[in-house]
Order: C-alpha cells, then sequence, then structure tokens
C-alpha cells in the first residue's frame, strides 16, 4: 500500500464473532501500526457477519451488551461499524448497535447499499454517522438525502470491478452536493486490490468523476473523513506526506491503469520508499 501511495491507512476488524476475535483482531491492527511508516486508524466493525451457530437475535444482543463494552473498554473512542446487508446485519440490529456505540462516545461508520437498500441512508443522516460505505444500490433518491448532510459517501469501485460491475452513482452524488472518498475496500473476499491509483482510474471510468475530483476524493476527502487536518492537501503547515507520481500530468494517475505510477513516497517530510 506503501508503495502505491497510501500513507494513510484505515483497517477494520470484522468477522471475529466472538469478543475475543474481535480484540485479537484490533490489538493485532495495533502491532501493525508500530512497523508501517504512516498511519493506520483502527476501526471496530464489531457487526459484521452473524455466527451461523448462535441464534441471531441472541448473537447481536451478546455484540452489544458483551464485544462492545470490551472493545471501547480497550480502545476508548475507536469508530465503530457494521455491515447492513441481507444475509448479515439488518438494519435494527445495527441501530441497535450503533446507539449503543454513540452513547459510549464511538463514531460511527457503515457499510450499506452494497447489494441492496434497507433504508440505512437516512438513518445514517439523522444520526450523525461519519460514513456510508459502498452506496451501489442506492437510488437517486437515497443519494440525494446523504448529499444533502455531513456525512460521507464512500465509494469502493474495486468491488464493483471484482464481483458484479456495480457502482454507485458519483457523478449524481458529487453534482448533488455530496461529500465523497474513495477507498480500496482491500480484503480478500470482495476487493483483493491496495492500490489507490487504480481505484482513481475506475472511479473516473465507472463512477463518472473528474480526475481532479477523484484525487481529492482519494487524498483530502479521506483525511477529512478521518479526521486528520494535517493531510491531504500541499500547503505550508500539512505533515508533508506526500508522493511523487512518474508521470508529466497529474491526470494520468487516473487515465494509465495496470501499472504502479508512483515512484517515491514521503512520509511526515522523510522519505519512507
Amino acid at each position: 500500500m506503501l508503495a502505491h501511495g497510501s500513507t494513510t491507512v484505515e483497517v477494520k476488524s470484522g468477522y471475529g464473532l466472538d469478543t475475543e476475535n474481535e480484540l485479537k483482531m484490533l490489538r493485532a491492527i495495533a502491532r501493525a501500526a508500530e512497523s508501517f511508516p504512516g498511519t493506520v486508524i483502527p476501526t471496530a466493525c464489531i457487526g459484521h457477519a452473524i455466527d451461523p451457530d448462535v441464534e441471531p437475535e441472541r448473537f447481536v444482543r451478546r455484540t452489544i451488551d458483551e464485544t462492545l463494552p470490551a472493545v471501547a473498554a480497550e480502545f476508548p473512542g475507536i469508530a465503530l461499524d457494521a455491515y447492513c446487508e441481507k444475509g448479515a446485519w439488518s438494519l435494527d440490529d445495527c441501530l441497535a448497535l450503533f446507539d449503543a456505540g454513540q452513547a459510549a462516545g464511538h463514531p460511527i461508520r457503515v457499510h450499506a447499499d452494497q447489494f441492496n437498500a434497507l433504508g440505512m441512508i437516512g438513518a445514517a443522516v439523522e444520526r450523525g454517522f461519519v460514513s456510508v460505505d459502498h452506496l451501489e444500490a442506492t437510488d437517486e433518491g437515497g443519494l440525494l438525502t446523504l448529499a444533502g448532510s455531513r456525512t460521507f459517501g464512500v465509494m469502493l469501485p474495486a468491488s464493483g470491478f471484482h464481483l458484479d460491475d456495480r457502482y454507485g452513482d458519483g457523478r449524481a452524488f458529487i453534482d448533488a452536493g455530496g461529500r465523497m472518498a474513495l477507498a480500496t475496500n482491500y480484503n480478500p473476499g470482495s476487493a483483493p486490490c491496495w492500490s489507490m491509483p487504480f481505484v482513481v482510474a475506475l472511479a473516473v471510468r465507472r463512477l463518472g468523476l473528474t480526475p481532479a475530483e477523484a484525487i481529492h476524493a482519494s487524498t483530502a476527502a479521506g483525511a477529512e473523513l478521518l479526521a486528520l487536518p494535517d493531510r491531504g492537501r500541499i500547503e505550508p503547515g500539512m505533515r508533508a506526506d506526500l508522493v511523487v507520481l512518474d508521470c508529466a500530468d497529474a491526470r494520468s494517475l487516473a487515465f494509465e491503469f495496470g501499472g504502479n505510477p508512483v515512484a517515491r513516497v514521503m512520509v511526515a517530510g522523510q522519505w519512507a520508499c
């Protein structure tokens, strides 16, 4: 990821299915961060899957009553996430988790509208969640609702490229004033891609963004979403996380694809690779 220009990375837990394994993953993320030259932001995605061996209502209740307090005690203030989708966490179960999490001081991000729109957009806007991620199945009304709020829409075009060729309508969302961010969604199931340059190229081709919009959504917007005001822009006083591209025109970052256009990477004013 660093070699492809990512100096700040959000890493989520998930699929742990019990308190011990969710904590194990969050500890592993913290340990990995110690050897990464850039910044690693952990997120506790404790509502990602339902244990097939436990009755769903009991599993959700256990996650809220046991896993959430354990995570809050060891990782106070960490962002929470859940996957609101058929076959995963229902809208009501997600909101029960998030209401408990917000009451304990956790910011909320949510996976929603990847395959089915279950009503999370309105709830996310009403409750002031930080972001809604995916949005492939969001209709025009949902995009307009999200665009009229302070909640970020995070689109993940590598998922559509790998799975079913479905993409969020990034053009409509930005034209409506939406706060757009882009991410790889790097994972072994739906998006085995760690390259943000490829995501930029996809965003221009499949989401309808201009190269400048895609670059902004991959840098300054992501920094703002993660509450990191010292990066994402090139101006005095910033952290100096910088990427040197091996091209004469920044638009080549979107035009060319399949290789790595990053020549060098600087983190906090020091060359990292």
